[in-house]
């Protein structure tokens, strides 16, 4: 069996589902791929930026969600 290529829009919209906050497990049961496919796509776009976005500004936003999601938790808690 070949390995299967994934299309650039495929692997983005993929990734942003880890970045707007589900975990890659669910999102790798989900479309039916390995989870280790997905990290490596993660460190792609960290790395080289996705969507015409620098890899710094897409490290910018990833941490901004992660933040976001942190504090809406502790403001669920009070």
């Amino acid at each position: 069996m070949g390995m299967r290529k994934y299309d650039d829009d495929f692997k983005q919209q993929t990734i942003k589902k880890v970045f707007d906050g589900q975990s890659v497990a669910s999102v790798a049961r989900e479309i039916g791929v390995n989870e280790s496919l997905i990290h490596k796509w993660k460190r792609d776009a960290l790395k080289n930026g996705m969507n015409g976005s620098t890899g710094s500004e897409v490290r910018e936003v990833a941490a901004l969600k992660k933040r976001l999601r942190e504090l809406e938790s502790v403001d669920r808690k009070s």
